[in-house]
């Protein structure tokens, strides 16, 4: 029988690994967007053209977009490689001082709760398996899980998060430089403004869905950080122009 899931789609391979990385692809829109967004409002506030504007935005989209994307693969990469090393003492020490681990694993269930004769049974159980026997000692005395994301992938989908969300506030200067008159007054900033506004809110609204919080906080909040951050960039290239130009 076909369950509901399956009906909608939630329960395909693509949906699930999308959910997996939904946290990198969030966090690499939100600094894609507000970075490009600070860049072409500092730009627009120094009196810039469109087309300089196009160039400063394209090289902070690429550039930052791939710094973040080396720092979410290494950062991802290390937790990895950390866990490997610890898990490998661990098995060393199951080997060479069984009896010291047996005690440490009498002594966590201990702590639970467990004493007497089903206390030794939890005991046997899990130390009739190395295997098994790692995996408590690494949840349970390090307090480290094993992430099962690709460090490649993390990277990856931080990057493309990064250029696909951090090119709205630049597509309507793109599209006007393209097609001229693209906008029907002429208020480029206005335009990008509005589009980054609504990314930010959707951006906001999957923030709050992947750290299981009130999602109008989570849009509200992440909206005025935006707005802040374009704010700033704005003065600040108004207050440059007006002294060095």
């Amino acid at each position: 029988m076909v369950s509901e899931k399956e009906v909608h789609g939630f329960g395909s391979p693509f949906v699930e690994r999308f959910q997996e990385y939904l946290g990198e692809f969030v966090y690499g829109g939100i600094d894609g967007s507000v970075t490009t967004f600070a860049v072409v409002a500092g730009a627009v506030g120094a009196g810039l053209e469109s087309s300089v504007i196009i160039i400063l935005g394209f090289a902070n989209l690429f550039a930052d977009g791939f710094a973040m994307s080396i720092g979410a693969y290494l950062a991802a990469k290390s937790e990895k490689d950390n866990y490997q090393k610890h898990k490998q003492i661990e098995y060393w020490e199951i080997e060479n001082i069984p009896e010291k681990e047996k005690e440490e694993i009498r002594e966590i269930y201990q702590e639970k709760g467990f004493e007497g004769k089903l206390l030794e049974q939890v005991v046997d159980v899990i130390t009739s398996d190395k295997d098994r026997w790692v995996d408590v000692m690494m949840k349970e005395e390090l307090g480290m899980m094993e992430n099962s994301k690709s460090p490649f992938k993390v990277g990856l989908i931080t990057f493309v998060s990064f250029l696909l969300l951090g090119f709205i506030p630049l597509f309507v200067y793109v599209a006007d430089f393209i097609f001229e008159g693209f906008t029907t007054n002429g208020n480029l900033l206005l335009w990008s403004s509005s589009l980054t506004l609504f990314s930010f809110a959707a951006i906001g609204y999957l923030k709050g869905v992947v750290n299981q919080k009130n999602k109008f906080y989570s849009v509200l909040s992440t909206l005025l950080m935006g707005l802040f951050a374009a704010l700033v960039a704005y003065y600040v290239g108004d207050v440059l122009e007006k002294m060095l130009l």
